[in-house]
């Protein structure tokens, strides 16, 4: 079978030469493979179509994806958008009394699944000319648990409750405070124990003053408060410090015990954690995507980090995502960059302390702690952005920021705003951040109509293309899949290993930095009141340091060597805790 999508975004009618249709071997004898719509943009008929993949290269602004699939995987189409659009085969299934996860790639239809999944949208099975029928889909799933699940939400005998991807929008959606918000789901007795609980510290404030890790916190609340039958989870731990995502990791998976629990989550020492099984999902972003059949969690993990999943003999990637085995690494006798002494300041009612401590070129230092103590308020002061009440940092240094929030204003192009920055290089675009971030797509579309993921890689370009002596990037990991993830946090390292600079990178994922980092600045406090700087460390050094603060411990998989979290109260977790081995023994 042929998939041939067409993404509009991309499609340009006017300022290209109808290759795809001149390019076309079929077109050029006479075969009506491609013909046009109203607006000028191609319609690819996929029974005419050869699969030669000539319309694909040929297209100047890559607005084609044609791809050839075994004739049987047709019978597993669950649902299809339109013509030369995307479609979606196979749907994972809840289980009560289970957290079932999903991991895949973005734009591989993880949020379309919950959709269906949810009743949000009737499956077509592919008919996209037709509106779905429950009556078809519980045909077409006759025999099959998932067929239990589809009775059930036709005859309104299930409830479900969800928590979106994008909690930053909420603001948007809502006017009025997050307290409002809550006792919209459940009694104010319960809105006030439940924050308590979770320490939410902003129930009063309006909800366009919140942060993201509170609105994230809750977005959450508000999921578990509602008396539901099917709970979705679409990415709960963004914008959470690693404290934050265990102790709701904890709750999701308590919440498992007695309902059905669905989980999209890219942090993989999270998903690894909360989960009872894992579907993983892969196929082409944006044209079409497949769901693997349920994979234990260890073996689904590591499957994807490989790039090939056994049990369905498939290769879902080119490349495998590799971890070091021992502890991270050299890059500790270069040359100082900045220095500074013990460091005081006072912002309000909030009070920063950093030990002394130095960055040197070329290294790339993790910082880790939680929210609201202090990280950026420091950077700010190596950035002479901040004077500090006590203590003068040594040397002059320029710094390129990205933030943890980022702006998309409208009418702004990407190319136009990539090549906007104070000393652009077209040749390190080119040649560095244009392949692992996958910029090409996204140079004539407006910032406004990126999703998150697309979003966050250009706000790293834009970062990374910047003129300085040190790069600091807040939460660069934010919407971005696992393998994106990975990919950037290579970038970010060869960036600075080549040009001899340093960069400090605040991110919450464990994986990523465990990745990209040389050391660690360790941070500590009481939130939004005090906040003490420790470090730099070693990698060892300083994640015994963070651990041993959050009270959990993590192992190498003894064959991907990526991070693991142990299990509270297990032998493994005992026996680390008792030699002060938080981050995982040799």
């Amino acid at each position: 079978m042929r998939v041939a999508v067409l993404h509009e975004d991309r499609c340009q009618p006017k300022k290209c030469q109808n290759e795809c249709y001149n390019f076309c071997p079929p077109v050029r004898n006479g075969i009506e493979v491609i013909t046009w719509r109203k607006d000028n943009k191609p319609i690819v008929s996929e029974p005419l179509c050869i699969g030669c993949g000539i319309c694909v290269h040929k297209c100047p602004h890559d607005a084609l994806t044609i791809v050839n699939l075994p004739d049987e995987q047709e019978k597993d189409t669950v649902h299809r958008y339109g013509m030369n659009e995307f479609r979606l085969f196979g749907l994972p299934a809840p289980e009560k009394g289970k957290v079932i996860g999903i991991l895949g790639a973005n734009g591989t239809g993880k949020t379309t699944a919950i959709s269906l999944l949810a009743g949000e949208i009737i499956p077509n099975l592919g008919d996209w000319e037709i509106e779905g029928s429950w009556d078809e889909v519980k045909d077409f799933y006759s025999g099959t648990e998932i067929q239990k699940h589809f009775n059930k939400l036709s005859d309104g005998n299930i409830s479900i409750a969800l928590k979106p991807q994008y909690v930053d929008r909420i603001p948007q959606m809502f006017d009025g405070t997050l307290r409002e918000l809550l006792e919209k789901v459940a009694s104010p007795e319960k809105v006030e124990e439940f924050s308590t609980k979770i320490n939410l510290t902003s129930l009063d404030k309006n909800l366009s003053k919140v942060s993201g890790g509170e609105l994230q916190k809750g977005a959450i609340a508000a999921t578990i408060l509602k008396d539901a039958d099917l709970y979705f989870f679409d990415e709960p731990s963004s914008y959470l410090d690693i404290e934050q995502r265990i102790f709701i990791a904890r709750m999701i998976s308590e919440l498992g015990e007695t309902k059905s629990v669905i989980v999209i989550e890219h942090d993989l020492a999270i998903l690894d954690y909360v989960t009872d099984n894992i579907h993983v999902m892969y196929g082409s972003p944006n044209a079409y995507g497949i769901v693997s059949q349920k994979l234990a969690v260890r073996n689904a993990i590591n499957s994807y980090l490989d790039g090939y999943i056994q049990e369905s003999n498939v290769r879902i990637r080119d490349s495998t995502i590799k971890f070091l085995k021992h502890p991270p690494r050299t890059g500790w006798d270069g040359q100082v960059l900045v220095k500074w002494p013990d460091l005081s300041k006072q912002l309000g009612d909030f009070q920063l302390e950093a030990s002394a401590g130095e960055i040197l070129g070329g290294q790339v230092l993790g910082v880790v702690g939680g929210n609201a103590t202090g990280k950026t308020t420091f950077v700010k002061m190596l950035a002479n952005e901040l004077e500090p009440d006590a203590g003068e940092i040594e040397n002059d240094i320029t710094v390129s920021y990205k933030p943890q929030y980022i702006n998309a204003p409208e009418g702004i192009i990407v190319g136009d705003l990539l090549q906007s920055v104070k000393g652009f290089d077209e040749h390190m675009l080119a040649t560095e951040l244009n392949g692992p971030l996958n910029l090409e797509p996204l140079m004539e579309r407006e910032l406004q109509t990126l999703s998150g993921g697309e979003l966050q890689r250009v706000a790293v370009a834009e970062c990374l293309l910047k003129e300085a002596d040190l790069y600091l990037l807040d939460e660069p990991s934010a919407y971005l899949d696992a393998n994106q993830r990975m990919v950037t946090a290579k970038t970010i390292r060869r960036s600075m290993e080549k040009r001899g600079k340093s960069a400090l990178v605040v991110d919450h994922d464990v994986y990523f930095i465990d990745y990209i980092a040389d050391g660690l600045l360790c941070f500590g406090g009481i939130p939004s009141k005090e906040g003490k700087a420790e470090g730099p460390y070693t990698m060892r050094q300083g994640m015994n340091v963070f651990l041993g603060r959050v009270g959990i411990t993590f192992r190498r998989d003894k064959n991907t060597y990526r991070p693991r979290i142990n299990k509270p109260g297990s032998r493994l977790d005992r026996e680390q805790k008792s030699k002060k081995e938080y981050y995982y023994s040799n």
